[in-house]
């Protein structure tokens, strides 16, 4: 089939940016993969390619988060067959998700670029966890992309158990689409399809074994990623996708498929999480004193709504939580800040003093230059 940039999420405002890079000669394409020492570039036609990235994007980069990644549209230098294809530079992004590396690190990990839909799939049993989907609402907040819940397995719990998990989670965010979906039987899957429109991009996330892959190979018409049964002791498929890959649909529309998640942990800021948690700031704004710490202060009206029932102890706990950790990843950032300006410091030291020391060389060589 004939695919334009359209088609792959190119638009005005990429084009834009664009314009100093094809005076250069260089073309627009958008990585579809990371491979991890290349990646897949897709290219109008379509046509795609392995790419590498330039020392230039490499070094420049203040972290790896500032790295290309899947769903980022970049700038790229033809080779031939004895040059290789080269990412000269990587444009702006629109719309960015991303969490904490898993582990100790502060580091932020991109998950996929300029995606407008995040679609996060659960199920009504054993995955079903209110707090961790909290965690995934303040994600993709952040992101800016709209967040789309699909709860999936129908065909595996009651009717009454699935509108529960339905209600809970819509009950936690007003701005999501909340779907009942069944992708072993292919029933509700319609209600993804509407989102997948010309050049929109749509990300699946979610624990390993909820059935995104199960979800692709329905909307592919093929089995794209292999899937196995469930086990019926953990309720947990055998099979989960490895990497992660961008997927152009011929009925229009893109689908990032992503690897399970193990980890929801935050890379966010103090705005966003308050922001994701109005109810709870709105609660809390009218306690008697402005630094009220909701425990035994008096007057304090986080408390009075917990015990009245209006605001659950698990929400307040889970905000609570969040919050220490946007804490903890402020200290672990300033603190590697701190390592990074050092190691500046000290290398402009060292090649101040090299500098000097060429050119007393040069002097004691050439003293008639001097």
């Amino acid at each position: 089939m004939n695919m334009s940039l359209e088609d792959i999420g190119w638009n005005a405002q990429f084009a834009k940016e664009f314009k100093p890079y094809a005076k250069k000669g260089l073309v627009p394409a958008r990585l579809i993969r990371d491979n991890k020492i290349s990646y897949g570039a897709l290219l109008e036609g379509p046509k795609e390619l392995e790419v590498i990235m330039s020392g230039k994007v490499y070094h420049d980069a203040d972290s790896d988060a500032e790295l290309p990644a899947v769903g980022d549209w970049v700038a790229l230098e033809l080779g031939d067959e004895d040059s290789d294809h080269m990412i000269r530079a990587r444009l702006s992004r629109q719309t960015c998700f991303s969490r904490k590396a898993p582990g100790k690190t502060s580091e932020e990990q991109v998950m996929a670029a300029n995606v407008s839909v995040v679609v996060v799939v659960t199920d009504a049993g054993a995955d079903f966890n209110p707090r961790r989907m909290e965690r995934y609402f303040t994600l993709i907040d952040r992101s800016k992309a709209k967040p789309v819940v699909l709860v999936n397995k129908s065909d595996l719990f009651p009717e009454e158990l699935n509108q529960s998990a339905k209600e809970e989670i819509e009950a936690l965010n007003n701005e999501a689409d909340v779907h009942i979906t069944s992708a072993a039987y292919n029933e509700g899957l319609e209600v993804l399809k509407t989102y997948l429109r010309r050049g929109v991009s749509i990300m699946l996330i979610g624990s390993s074994g909820v059935g995104k892959s199960t979800l692709v190979n329905q909307i592919l018409g093929e089995e794209w990623q292999w899937t196995n049964e469930v086990n019926e002791l953990t309720g947990k498929g055998r099979h989960t996708t490895t990497a992660r890959e961008l997927i152009v649909l011929e009925e229009g529309g893109i689908l990032i498929d992503n690897p399970g998640i193990r980890e929801v942990q935050m890379w966010t800021d103090e705005t966003t999480l308050r922001e994701s948690f109005a109810d709870v700031e709105l609660i809390a704004s009218q306690c008697l004193f402005h630094d009220c710490k909701h425990g035994s202060d008096k007057g304090c009206a986080i408390r009075a709504a917990v015990e009245s029932g209006d605001l659950s102890v698990d929400r307040y706990e889970s905000y609570l939580k969040l919050e220490d950790e946007v804490k903890e990843l402020n200290k672990r950032r300033e603190k590697r800040q701190m390592v990074t300006e050092r190691r500046a410091k000290r290398d402009h030291r060292i090649k101040a003093r090299n500098l000097a020391d060429r050119i007393d060389h040069q002097k004691r060589q050439n003293p008639h230059k001097y």
